[in-house]
């Protein structure tokens, strides 16, 4: 399976394309072969399959082995303060927008959206924690989620590389993280139960529903794993999951104004973001 012959035939790798696209809206077809290729001989290895019909019969029938297919296809390339304009935006210009219909006390919800190993949702707490007077006077909630399930039981572990942590400064690191052990950091308690943690498909209408709205949502970096069909339908699964005028952050080189015309432009100092009317 790892030699140089291709592990799927053209038609097996079509099927086993439309079965990740089906449960993600990622796709990946011929010119992502290698990406594929690697990825499929890993978990036939792992599952003791002796070909590619017989991992078809195992994937169809367990769940758990479906989950770990496309675990083994998500992509969790992040680190701490990732496009830090977006944070600045986030306390300067979004926050306090959000909270002029709001009263001291009330709920404030923010999602990060695919969330991966937690570096995002974290990264908001402590932003916010470092960066905004007002952080203390409402109840701020703050949800990562993810369709992997490892990167989600990752980010519950909270446990960093000096790569992940490196953008952090040293008095937020003295602070939040503890002491390094074998090469990581860990997260403080507080913060830790500062974030919830869910697994959630934006592909799936019923799968975001159940976080309920947000005022903010993270969702960077996601859509351009998406063909145009799916990047609508999340469009319309992200809409829905905002309150009435709440604001969506993408990533650096995503526009949803070519893809919804839903969602109203707004252009701040630091940042270019997306709000639901």
């Amino acid at each position: 399976m790892t030699g140089e012959a291709p592990v799927l035939t053209p038609v097996e790798l079509n099927a086993l394309s439309e079965f990740v696209y089906k449960r993600t809206g990622m796709l990946f077809e011929e010119k992502k072969r290698y990406y594929i290729d690697r990825r499929i001989a890993e978990r036939m290895d792992a599952t003791g399959s002796r070909d590619f019909a017989d991992y078809q019969v195992r994937l169809r029938s367990d769940p758990g082995e479906a989950q770990s297919l496309i675990n083994s296809f998500t992509v969790n390339e992040t680190y701490f303060y990732r496009e830090e304009h977006q944070l600045r935006c986030l306390s300067r210009s979004i926050l306090p927008e959000v909270v002029r219909s709001h009263r001291p006390g009330d709920l404030v919800r923010i999602w990060s959206l695919p969330c991966s190993t937690g570096e995002e949702p974290y990264s908001i707490a402590l932003w916010l924690l470092e960066n905004w007077a007002m952080v203390d006077v409402y109840n701020i909630e703050i949800v990562g989620s993810d369709i992997d399930t490892q990167a989600i039981a990752a980010a519950l572990r909270g446990r960093y590389t000096n790569r992940s942590i490196a953008k952090l400064p040293q008095e937020v690191l003295d602070a939040y993280f503890e002491p390094e052990v074998r090469g990581r950091r860990e997260i403080i308690q507080d913060l830790k139960e500062s974030v919830k943690f869910t697994a959630t498909n934006l592909n799936d209408r019923a799968s975001v529903l159940t976080q309920g709205r947000f005022d903010v949502i993270f969702c960077r970096n996601l859509l351009i794993y998406f063909d145009e069909e799916s990047r609508r339908t999340a469009a319309a699964h992200l809409y829905e999951a905002l309150n009435p005028g709440g604001y969506l952050c993408l990533g650096h080189t995503e526009s949803m104004s070519r893809i919804s015309d839903a969602f109203e432009m707004r252009r701040f100092d630091d940042a270019i973001v997306y709000r639901r009317s």
